[in-house]
């Protein structure tokens, strides 16, 4: 997005009507009558993403940027006479509308202008010509509008639900049992490109499938089948914790007869505490988390880990996402908050500082109020509120004093760009408070003993001071001023500090659902209002980054942003639907058994893990909404590409086939680690320092320039507990598209590059965890080559290798060994450096042998990928 809109429009010339454009109407002019045969034309799906994209820089929202006192994303203004006297659009007559004769023109009156390197092709146009030929409604943008529950659609003469009975039936007739069809039609070609609905009538498992086999064969596709039991089992391991399965669990649910066994699987891994680990991993970009607080001398903030640790636990206790967004905004101002609530507020308290000597406090303590706006309505509205800050927002309807009335609920808390991080909130950890209090019962013991004992006292005085060392974690976290101290909120002219204009209260953008009357317009207020059921944008922005987390991208591939300039949602009844059911479920599948009971003023419990039960699902349940999309017929499909796809969707929009892709910067460092055997699974904690290449801290920084490499455990920590420096983030994971955390990341871009390849065969933790793989290759894998080899392929790629696989691997074993044969001191470096000597008995050759199979194991296509 252009924040300047771009190269204006010509000021002097308005909508007219020249011969050259008469001209062009003649030879390609449609009436209304022609137009309407054509087919109806749809203002929101088809006319506004031209008009914005082509025409609201110059004729939108923004009043300042408006030229020829031309405005189009209003019906009132495109009816209104321009300049010329003559309205650019006239209902029902194409030909009389200016509109069309400017956008058709060439030349000077060309619309829009050359000089703005954009054109309305003639297909664009005459989409412009029919939707006036039908009157020119105007229609308000779809994701501002609440959502309603659409009608679920009907595939041929069945239903969507289906019977155990028949799932059974279907896969005794298979060998794989469970990842069959529903019935066999589904594998029979069909006679044409538009196959008949009745043989896909069973297909669907949920309604998710409706309304995804709909628009699939509507477009001429069909599902494609479903994948086989081996890769579902790696697929929803890594989609739902962020892991492989082991060896056992996948033998164990592919020898499962039962036809729920999947659904089984997957209650399992929902309610695995790594769960929390995985899918805190998004929320952590979008909260901008770091471990440092960011501009040029980034100084550590080793204090926020409480906060992800909250997270976590909120993930894994399937806390309602409503609640999950009260407390993380406004915990401090609930009734009597919980030392819980009270951290979940760092989620704001993740924005920059800057405590460079010669900066100003104040400069910098606004610049967090706005980011905290644009944060927000980033995460829970799909936003880009950020356009606004300095003039109104050239595409949507929001308007810069809109920006400082948002900005507005964040202006009154007590943190000010201090080093000190106030307020805090004083946290000991569960194991910190016992042994605190195991402490003080000594040191009370010792007291009665020590007036006639010197022992006694030596003993008191080191409990005291043993005492004394136990700090707490000092959390950052947001609190209100008091009443009396309360800062004014102005319009910042262009943004600046220093230059207030109009004085604002706190409020919400006028183009959706206002405040409650009579309450204090406060965070509180606005956390409530953002999770309303009214909101048209809260419930779709979070199914669709669900959505986008599982199949790769969003029904809406603009996951950030909503607005006018957004994609428009691939599914849009389908996104409607799961937006409803988020809020208001109908589907039962599942419930966590004794979660979260809220009390009177909405909030909960404490969190912890609960256990998953079947059952209804709660309001705003995350974990219902994840499992409707996993136990879906459309996400077990198999990735096979076939040419028709290619033909017809080749991008895979239409989900025909599952979408293969690279995992995440995190997911591969766990899964290696896991593979390995060096995983540590330990949860929470502060942040660890994994090893990274010399010398990274000591010319970024004037300030903390040394990188504590762990020892023990935390050396094998998974990736989301690897401590995060804002200005030079962990390198092996920047290569593989993390962000900096510096402002909030709604959606990581992947890119397909060979410095990852470089990464993941060089990079030294990378080699310690090839060389721990090639012990448990060897100390698992059998006695035989050929045994280790299909150990290894079936270890890494969740299934039985082929023959061909396994010999190449013995290949490569083969020939590393003759090498290091040769080069002894080759292969015990190989072998042991990092991680250490050899077991007892091992061969230093065979080892290095290994080392370097494992290594390429490791980078197998289909081990980086899920498909």
């Amino acid at each position: 997005m252009r924040l300047d809109g771009g190269p204006r429009c010509h000021g002097g010339v308005v909508l007219a009507c020249g011969s050259a454009a008469v001209g062009m109407l003649a030879l390609l002019g449609l009436s209304a009558a022609v137009a309407a045969d054509a087919g109806s034309v749809d203002f929101a799906r088809d006319v506004r993403p031209i008009l914005g994209d082509k025409c609201f820089a110059c004729h939108g929202p923004d009043d300042k940027a408006r030229q020829a006192s031309l405005r189009l994303d209003t019906r009132a203004g495109a009816l209104a006479p321009a300049a010329s006297g003559r309205p650019p659009v006239v209902p029902g007559r194409p030909q009389a509308s200016s509109l069309v004769a400017r956008v058709l023109a060439r030349g000077p009156l060309q619309m829009p202008p050359p000089s703005t390197g954009k054109k309305i092709t003639l297909a664009e146009a005459e989409i412009l010509k029919r939707w006036i030929a039908q009157g020119a409604p105007y229609a308000e943008h779809w994701a501002f509008v609440p959502p309603r529950r659409p009608r679920i659609p009907t595939i041929g003469e069945g239903r969507f639900m289906h019977s155990r009975r028949q799932d059974a039936q279907v896969a005794a007739k298979h060998k794989d049992a469970g990842a069959v069809p529903r019935r066999t039609p589904i594998h029979q070609p069909s006679a044409s490109n538009s196959p008949n609905a009745r043989l896909w009538s069973t297909w669907p498992r949920n309604p998710v499938d409706n309304f995804a086999l709909d628009r699939m064969l509507r477009a001429g596709l069909r599902p494609n089948p479903p994948a086989d039991r081996h890769t579902l089992a790696r697929r929803v391991s890594l989609d739902l914790i962020g892991l492989p399965p082991s060896p056992t669990e996948v033998d164990r649910f592919v020898r499962d007869p039962s036809p729920d066994a999947y659904e089984r699987m997957v209650d399992r891994l929902l309610a695995s505490p790594h769960f929390g680990e995985r899918w805190a991993r998004p929320w952590l970009d979008l909260a901008r988390y770091a471990d440092s607080a960011g501009y040029g001398s980034d100084p550590l903030r080793p204090n926020l880990w409480p906060w992800r640790d909250w997270v976590i636990r909120a993930l894994n206790a399937d806390m309602p996402f409503d609640q999950f967004t009260v407390e993380q905004i406004a915990g401090d101002l609930l009734p009597n908050p919980t030392p819980e609530q009270l951290i979940a507020t760092a989620f704001h308290r993740n924005t920059m500082t800057n405590t460079e000597g010669g900066t100003d406090d104040e400069e910098f303590r606004v610049a967090a109020v706005k980011d905290r706006a644009i944060t927000t309505a980033q995460v829970w509205m799909g936003l880009t509120l950020q356009c606004a800050q300095c003039h109104n927002h050239k595409y949507d309807p929001l308007s810069q004093k809109e920006f400082y009335r948002f900005a507005a609920f964040f202006n009154q808390t007590e943190d000010n760009d201090q080093p000190d991080e106030r307020p805090t909130f004083p946290l000991l950890a569960p194991q910190e408070e016992a042994r605190r209090g195991a402490i003080q019962r000594e040191i009370n013991r010792l007291e009665a003993l020590a007036a006639g004992s010197a022992d006694a006292k030596t003993a008191l005085e080191a409990k005291r001071k043993e005492l004394e060392a136990i700090k707490p974690v000092e959390v950052p976290i947001m609190r209100e001023l008091p009443p009396g101290k309360r800062r004014e909120t102005h319009v910042l002219t262009l943004g600046n500090f220093l230059q207030k204009g109009e004085k604002v209260q706190p409020g919400v953008p006028a183009a959706f659902h206002p405040l409650p009357q009579g309450g204090e317009p406060n965070r509180l207020a606005l956390a409530r209002w953002l999770v309303s059921t009214g909101n048209p944008l809260t419930a779709r922005v979070v199914v669709n980054r669900i959505w986008a987390q599982v199949f790769g991208t969003g029904i809406v591939e603009t996951e950030e942003d909503f607005g006018h300039q957004g994609a428009l949602p691939s599914h849009p009844e389908l996104l409607d639907w799961l937006a409803v059911e988020f809020m208001r479920p109908t589907v039962g599948a599942t419930r966590f058994a004794g979660g979260l009971q809220r009390n009177a003023d909405g909030a909960g419990g404490p969190l912890r893990n609960q256990s998953w039960a079947a059952g209804p699902p709660r309001p705003w349940s995350v974990k219902h909404v994840i499992r409707l999309i996993v136990t879906s017929a459309t996400y077990r499909q198999s990735s096979r590409v076939t040419p028709g796809h290619l033909a017809r969707d080749p991008r895979n929009r239409l989900l025909a086939r599952y979408p293969r892709r690279r995992l995440d910067a995190e997911t591969v460092r766990d899964q290696a680690l896991a593979l390995s055997g060096l995983l540590s699974r330990k949860i929470g904690g502060p942040s660890v320092y994994p090893p990274q290449p010399e010398g990274l801290w000591q010319a970024a920084f004037n300030g903390e320039r040394t990188w504590p490499t762990s020892k023990g455990e935390d050396r094998y920590r998974r990736g989301l507990y690897t401590f995060w420096r804002r200005t030079v983030p962990y390198p092996s994971m920047a290569t593989f598209d993390a962000p900096s955390r510096e402002t909030c990341t709604v959606r990581r871009i992947h890119t397909n590059t060979p410095l990852q390849a470089l990464v993941t065969l060089n990079d030294p933790a990378y080699l310690e965890m090839a060389q721990a793989l090639a012990r448990r290759i060897v100390r698992e894998g059998g006695n035989s080559t050929e045994q280790r080899a299909a150990y290894a392929l079936r270890l890494a790629l969740c299934r039985p290798a082929g023959p061909a696989q396994v010999r190449q691997i013995v290949a490569l074993v083969q020939h590393e060994l003759d090498h290091y044969r040769a080069k002894p001191d080759a292969a015990l470096k190989l072998a042991t450096d990092p991680l250490g000597p050899l077991p007892a008995g091992a061969d230093a050759a065979e080892m290095a042998a290994w080392t370097a199979a494992a290594n390429v194991v490791l980078n197998l296509d289909a081990v980086l990928t899920r498909g």
